[in-house]
């Protein structure tokens, strides 16, 4: 049952894959453009830092506690509340941002790379260091992967999350250049050996940690003799390890694949469309062409409704479709959905990052979405709804929440809640058409 046009519900669905949800008016501006390079275009071509809800919710300055030295109870515990206390904060922050933000791209991609460099409060203790890896994901993803890329393996909070502190010339420690061999840049059975791993160890040695929040190189740990990489062999340290990888032609195939996999669909891209996709990327690593190519290729709009909505996307999306002033209260009340949910930003459960499909789609997960949809509802504007009758109020909801086709079996179902707009609402983004995009 369709009510609006294909044209719509194919901009609605780049609008949902590249932002948290998409609002009817939104899918009308985006319309507005010749064609669908030209609003692909606007979406990612904006200053972001210019952006008023951006501007409205800046960074906290989440200054470093001091560590008391040899601490008592008393002053352990007030460091250990003061530093949770931050790291509430700075989560409270992003998702804060995440509502506020008039163009949500870059704060989505900023996620989406979150989940790829996956990093976890769980270890890291100092917030200003999770802030810090943040602004850098938020900075470069539409830049060059390799600045992305060396950013990571140079950033604190990866450092100590991958125990790259730790990694020095005497005793090597393999864990970030596995994990950047295996699920950053190169793509687990893709062809590297156990010791490219070994080697790639040697190259990221003598980097430490200093208060907290800057990673240094420190030569005297450093093993500065012969290593060989994927069969380049000389005097290698981080930034050749990193070109190295980089310029395997594996890497540009797993970065394509796995960032459609984010924008696109559950599944990974046809050998066409990674071609597509692999040439956009192109010699300079473009992760902005690569981005774009996503969402124009002709393959994009055939993945409708093949990527399960994850918690994050699904209650930011909510609480924008329906305009909810994000007090204090209200942000709090999203993170603790968030994190019983299971997708709380900045905790990832491990270094592969939160899982994707049918993982959100548990039944314990059915009565908490519900609930905290109708809580938004109740708090939010849905006055679009409310002031349209009775009879086409379906069509009005969808429009609300970006649906712009219902099936039989959705329709039917929302039609005894037409009377009741905000029930309607509340039903309508725990659809499949609102739970998958």
């Amino acid at each position: 049952m369709s009510t609006q046009s294909a044209k719509w519900i194919k901009a609605a669905r780049v609008l949902r894959r590249s932002g948290f949800g998409a609002r009817g008016e939104d899918i009308d501006a985006a319309l507005e453009n010749a064609d669908e390079t030209s609003y692909v275009s606007d979406l990612l071509d904006v200053d972001f830092a210019k952006d008023a809800g951006v501007l409205a919710t800046p960074m906290p300055e989440l200054k470093i506690p001091d560590h008391p030295e040899d601490p008592d109870a008393a002053e352990r515990t007030r460091y250990i509340e003061k530093t949770e206390r931050l790291r509430r904060e700075l989560t409270h922050w992003w998702i804060q941002r995440m509502v506020a933000a008039e163009n949500p791209v870059n704060e989505k991609l900023t996620f989406l790379w979150h989940n790829h460099f996956a990093t976890s409060m769980r270890k890291i203790r100092v917030a200003r260091s999770m802030a810090n890896q943040n602004q850098k994901l938020r900075k470069l993803c539409l830049g060059d992967f390799r600045d992305l890329a060396r950013a990571m393996l140079t950033d604190a909070a990866m450092v100590e999350w991958l125990d790259g502190h730790q990694n020095i010339a005497k005793s090597p420690n393999e864990n970030l250049s596995r994990e950047f061999l295996e699920l950053f840049a190169l793509g687990h059975g893709s062809g590297y050996s156990e010791k490219d791993v070994r080697e790639g160890a040697r190259a990221l040695t003598g980097w430490t940690i200093r208060e907290g929040v800057k990673a240094e190189l420190r030569k005297k740990n450093y093993d500065d003799s012969t290593k060989t990489i994927l069969g380049t062999t000389g005097k290698l340290g981080l930034d050749e390890f990193c070109d190295i990888v980089l310029s395997d032609p594996r890497s540009a195939k797993f970065i394509a694949s796995r960032m459609w996999q984010q924008l696109a669909s559950d599944k990974t891209p046809s050998d066409a469309t990674l071609h597509r996709l692999v040439e956009a990327y192109g010699p300079n690593r473009d992760l902005r062409g690569l981005t774009s190519a996503i969402l124009i290729d002709p393959d994009f709009a055939q993945s409708s409704a093949t990527v399960v909505t994850g918690p994050v996307d699904w209650m930011i999306g909510v609480l924008r479709a329906v305009k909810v002033p994000m007090d204090d209260t209200r942000v709090k009340n999203a993170a603790r959905a968030l994190k019983m949910l299971g997708q709380l930003p900045f905790y990832p459960p491990d270094v592969g990052g939160w899982p994707s499909g049918q993982a959100w789609l548990s039944s314990a997960a059915v009565n908490l979405r519900l609930r905290e949809a109708g809580m938004a509802v109740g708090h939010g504007d849905i006055s679009l709804v409310d002031d349209t009758p009775v009879d086409d109020r379906l069509d009005a909801a969808g429009y609300l929440i970006g649906v712009g086709a219902w099936t039989d079996r959705s329709a039917k179902a929302l039609k005894p809640f037409l009377k009741d707009p905000t029930a309607l609402v509340t039903a309508a983004v725990n659809t499949p058409e609102y739970l998958t995009s």
